[in-house]
């Protein structure tokens, strides 16, 4: 059973940073891809951002674009999400995913039903 948890949410002023980790255990990631998706209040969860295991793949929705980075430390064994230039519209609860299957492809990873384990949510809250 894979497990995952995420932390470094926090509260943070626009235009400001933050980076978010994410620490899976309980198997084998080597075929997996991982990704985070966030869920404001009143919305559908959404995707932010995936990367692919393997090759190293990333995937970012338009809105988050040359100010999020997502990216895999091996040593560490966790998947971080640095968002910059933050705004008040990316205030949600960001959530750590991994797809079990292997797949490359932006489609595969752009939506939470691609997903099949997800972390407990850290919030992120960014004030105008």
């Amino acid at each position: 059973q894979v497990q995952l948890v995420e932390s470094g949410g926090g509260l943070v002023q626009a235009g400001g940073s933050l980076r978010l980790s994410c620490t899976p255990s309980g198997a084998t990631f080597s075929s997996y891809g991982m990704g985070w998706l966030r869920q404001a209040p009143g919305k559908e969860r959404e995707f932010v951002a995936a990367i692919t295991l393997t090759a190293g793949n990333t995937f970012y929705t338009s809105s988050v674009k040359g100010r999020f980075t997502i990216s895999r430390d091996k040593a560490k064994n966790t998947v971080d999400l640095q968002m910059t230039s933050l705004k008040p519209e990316d205030t949600a609860v960001y959530y750590c995913a991994a797809r079990r299957d292997y797949c490359s492809a932006y489609g595969c990873y752009d939506g939470p039903g691609d997903y099949d384990y997800w972390g407990q949510g850290t919030q992120v809250n960014v004030s105008s």
